[in-house]
């Protein structure tokens, strides 16, 4: 039995909603994974940083280390 003109236009219809929630639904798994790989990006930059802030405070902690306590002592003079 052939389809009648209402029923062809109200399959297309589901048709084209079906393909509408199809790509919302891709559209919000897209925006789901792009944010979590930001996060992460965000956290492996802030640890990063982290790293080099505390580097960066142990270098000036020994060069301050070197000039003040961890001094050579110097030669005591000969008695005579």
């Amino acid at each position: 039995m052939a389809q009648t003109k209402a029923q062809r236009s109200a399959a297309a219809k589901k048709g084209a909603a079906t393909r509408k929630a199809n790509a919302a639904k891709s559209g919000a798994k897209d925006v789901k994974r792009a944010a979590g790989s930001t996060g992460k990006s965000v956290s492996g930059t802030a640890k990063a940083a982290g790293r080099t802030a505390k580097s960066a405070a142990q270098s000036v902690a020994k060069r301050a280390g070197a000039s003040d306590s961890k001094a050579k002592p110097k030669a005591k003079a000969k008695k005579r």
